[in-house]
């Protein structure tokens, strides 16, 4: 619960896990002098663009992540899922072989921008109108070969008990839905949601030591729900409203 939450972020980290997250991020930074030349390699010859994920995957297992699918999941569908901690990154990397959109802002950050484009992560700006054509050919162009993307309607990381209202202006660069395109809601659910939630003024380098500094795998269910589909399609807001609704419901059932 909420309070539950604030009372995990104010604990004191251990001084011994500090051992123990030292050791994460080396495996992290092993993980990655591995990746990035296999991807430069694979982008070289043509091949697919697979080592980002395994990447991403990876760093979810070093901290702990525990992965457990549910559902069928649609091959090449826009998902639109809650939002709760840094780990859904891996753990929509593993379990959906996901790229993502994400907000501009994340590109003022070199190594995250870096790593971020590997990934073919798709940037909006929701307050540049001037970009919104740009971004829909980007978007588009991902959906286009197969590619699984994933949105995060919320905007911004919830403490897992709930949902923040979905907002339909990032759904924006994609209206008129491209008649192929299948959009799927998701739900992600952790067993321990104060244990890994980020919300609030905890800084963000305070939450990621903290998940690090775990002993106990990080548990997260992941709920791939019935496709949207008939009139909920019309529109950014019909479309938007249908995936809150069924990942709330989803959430209620837990």
């Amino acid at each position: 619960m909420p309070g539950q939450a604030v009372a995990s972020q104010e604990r004191r980290i251990a001084f011994p896990a500090y051992l123990l997250i030292a050791f994460r991020i080396v495996l992290m930074l092993l993980l990655m002098a591995v990746c990035v030349p296999l991807h430069y390699l694979w982008r070289l010859l043509g091949l697919d663009r697979m080592w980002p994920r395994v990447f991403l995957s990876g760093i979810g297992m070093i901290a702990g992540l525990d992965v457990r699918r549910h559902g069928k999941r649609v091959p090449g569908a826009l998902l639109l899922s809650n939002h709760v901690s840094w780990l859904d990154i891996p753990a929509l990397s593993h379990a959906a072989n996901s790229a993502f959109i994400a907000h501009d802002g994340l590109a003022q950050f070199g190594i995250l921008k870096w790593l971020c484009d590997m990934n073919d992560t798709v940037f909006i700006a929701r307050h540049k109108r001037t970009d919104v054509s740009r971004q829909t050919d980007d978007i588009r162009a991902a959906l286009g070969h197969d590619g699984t993307l994933t949105l995060f309607p919320e905007g911004t990381t919830s403490d897992g008990t709930g949902i923040i209202p979905f907002k339909s202006s990032l759904l924006g660069a994609l209206e008129p839905l491209p008649d192929h395109v299948v959009v799927q809601p998701v739900v992600l659910i952790y067993a321990d949601v104060p244990a890994v939630s980020w919300v609030g003024d905890e800084p963000g380098m305070r939450n990621f030591k903290r998940i690090l500094a775990r002993l106990r795998p990080v548990r997260v269910d992941v709920h791939f729900l019935p496709p949207v589909a008939g009139d909920d399609l019309a529109n950014r807001k019909s479309i938007t409203q249908a995936a809150q609704t069924a990942v709330a419901r989803a959430l209620d059932r837990r």
